[in-house]
């Protein structure tokens, strides 16, 4: 009985700390959006959450309050969800975050995601300063125009990997890169926005081309995700987990054996008994 007893508190003690754990380490989910973060007025776009493949429920969370909740769909896609925007306006326009469920628990929020409307003002001009086509070293000064007053201006690189650079202005502002290296290369655009989130038509593209040395070995910045962090995540979490359960089947198996053991040698100690009990009685019954 001690044994028996030993052995259910191991288990529970083991399925006390899998469920802390699982609580301490339940991944941070990955949020994107298609098919851009810049979507123009009107035009549909769907935002993807990825959880642990153990989730059952999504949320997705817009500007701090609740948006929607999915459930995740049969394999293989049971492990990420889609939150579709029909037609993006300036309402459906700014910062978004999900969560997900397993059990009993929420996972903490992922990083957020800053969704922008295009197309609610006028276009805005772009020109480059001293000309488009530069040597590596040299500086060059953006331009954008807006006819009518704005707050706030971006610039734009095409490519997957940029990020807007912004400056404040009334009728234009000015961006100024330099030294520009071959990594500088590629299609400008800007906009002017009176909010973070929504912003005016894109200007007509301007394409800067620098020349550079052939060997130049400047890398082109990459683009880190939420997804990188999620996958590393997730893989240390089963690897906790699976040596959390070798160690309670180790821990049984001993209790088990050890169990073993004293009931065999406790059935010797009683057959030894049994068999001295039975010669006293031969030798008290056996005449003279």
């Amino acid at each position: 009985m001690p044994s028996t007893l030993a052995v259910l508190l191991v288990l529970e003690l083991g399925l006390s700390q899998r469920s802390s754990t699982q609580k301490q380490m339940l991944s941070k989910p990955a949020i994107w959006v298609r098919p851009s973060f810049m979507i123009p007025k009107g035009r549909p776009a769907a935002i993807g959450c990825r959880g642990a493949g153990e989730a059952v429920e999504y949320q997705l969370l817009f500007e701090g309050g609740l948006f929607a909740l999915e459930r995740p769909k049969s394999p293989p896609v049971k492990n990420w969800v889609k939150f579709p925007i029909p037609a993006m306006t300036s309402h459906t326009a700014g910062q978004y975050r999900c969560s997900y469920r397993s059990g009993e628990l929420w996972s903490e929020l992922s990083d957020p995601l800053e969704l922008v409307v295009t197309g609610l003002y006028d276009t805005p001009t772009l020109s480059v300063e001293p000309r488009s086509e530069v040597t590596s070293g040299e500086n060059v000064t953006f331009r954008c125009q807006l006819a009518t007053a704005t707050s706030t201006f971006f610039l734009l690189k095409g490519g997957r990997s940029s990020r807007p650079q912004l400056r404040y202005g009334n009728l234009r502002a000015e961006f100024h890169l330099g030294p520009v290296t071959p990594v500088h290369r590629g299609t400008y655009r800007c906009f002017g926005s009176y909010n973070n989130h929504a912003w005016s038509f894109p200007s007509k593209p301007v394409k800067l081309l620098v020349k550079g040395d052939a060997g130049d070995t400047t890398f082109t910045p990459t683009e880190h995700t939420s997804s990188d962090h999620f996958l590393w995540n997730h893989m240390v979490q089963n690897l906790i987990r699976l040596g959390l359960a070798v160690l309670v089947l180790v821990v049984l198996v001993g209790l088990l054996l050890e169990d073993w053991l004293h009931r065999r040698k406790s059935g010797e100690r009683a057959n030894r008994v049994s068999r001295r009990g039975c010669g006293r009685r031969l030798s008290t019954e056996s005449p003279g």
